[in-house]
């Protein structure tokens, strides 16, 4: 019942509403909910438009949204749209993170005692989600300095692999693994590291060569001549002020097996386990098809190596 003025009692706004008179009193007292006026007997009194307010503000409440976001969306307009889509992203974060424990827990559930334990160690060493940061790292310090800052973030991008959201336990054994290989490794001595050459030129070319090699890595075509390897010498001959000829091109097979580096290799094996049929592939598996392209020109020549050695 309401009294002559059309106002409710705080007692006959909380049962209309279905919440209790100290969710009430909570809400008025931090200036959500605001008081039409006083009774006689100082006790507080709502207008109508009071349960149109707190039904909206247990809507919000019940999205977990923080009192001082429900204020914010209570006195500002344009407030929701922002609110929600912070919410959305912590809410995205947190059950990203929750896919990668249970995926971590199935990868430790499904193994041998043998394997648990160098898993444990594994996943010991790294957040979850894995941060990317020591990834980054490794690659700006495996860069030549002389890498224009464009360029080096091309290559930084393409070379670290992203976490998914959604984690197969297979890819954060991946991740693991890439982590413990990376970390606290000298960086590795790259082709052309003491040569004098415009490292811009080389990888800003290289892009380009991998990009072309892409279509025919995605069919499973094997290495041949063509576009994609002239762009891939090419590339090396613009960064040394060479001419792209037969013997450059022997010479370059040859520097290409000297400076093949182990780490590097087992990098871009682990990183291609990542990649998925809709995912370009790896620069590490183009520059192995290109240098294995390379062999084929040659039909074999002394020195050269098999296509498995030609990583980068």
């Amino acid at each position: 019942m309401t009294e002559d003025d059309g106002r409710w009692s705080i007692g006959e706004l909380a049962e209309r509403a279905g919440v209790t008179v100290k969710t009430v009193r909570f809400y008025s007292d931090r200036g959500l909910l605001p008081e039409a006026a006083r009774s006689g007997g100082g006790h507080r009194r709502y207008g109508p438009g009071a349960l149109e307010r707190l039904r909206l503000i247990r809507s919000l409440r019940a999205l977990d949204l923080p009192v001082s976001d429900v204020g914010r969306i209570l006195d500002e307009d344009d407030a929701l749209e922002d609110v929600v889509a912070r919410r959305l992203g912590e809410v995205s974060g947190r059950l990203t993170t929750l896919r990668w424990r249970e995926a971590s827990l199935r990868l430790l559930r499904d193994c041998t005692p043998e394997e648990r334990v160098e898993r444990l160690r594994l996943l010991g060493d790294v957040s979850l989600p894995p941060d990317t940061t020591v990834l980054a790292r490794f690659w700006r310090r495996t860069l030549p300095v002389r890498v224009p800052a464009a360029v080096a973030a091309t290559v930084v991008d393409a070379a670290v692999p992203q976490p998914p959201a959604d984690p197969t336990p297979a890819q954060v054994l991946v991740f693991a693994r890439l982590h413990a290989l990376v970390a606290g490794a000298a960086p590795p001595v790259v082709h052309l590291a003491d040569t004098d050459h415009r490292p811009g030129v080389l990888y800003a070319g290289l892009g380009e060569a991998y990009d072309l090699a892409a279509p025919d890595l995605r069919a499973g075509r094997a290495p041949a001549r063509g576009e994609a390897l002239d762009r891939f010498v090419a590339a090396y001959a613009d960064a040394l002020g060479a001419r792209d000829n037969r013997a450059f091109r022997h010479r370059l097979a040859r520097l290409m097996v000297a400076s093949a580096d182990p780490l590097i290799g087992r990098y871009w094996q682990l990183a291609g386990r990542l990649a998925t049929e809709r995912d370009c592939p790896t620069p590490g598996a183009a520059h192995g098809w290109l240098c294995a392209a390379l062999k084929s020109d040659f039909r074999g020549p002394p020195g050269i190596a098999p296509a498995s050695a030609w990583t980068w």
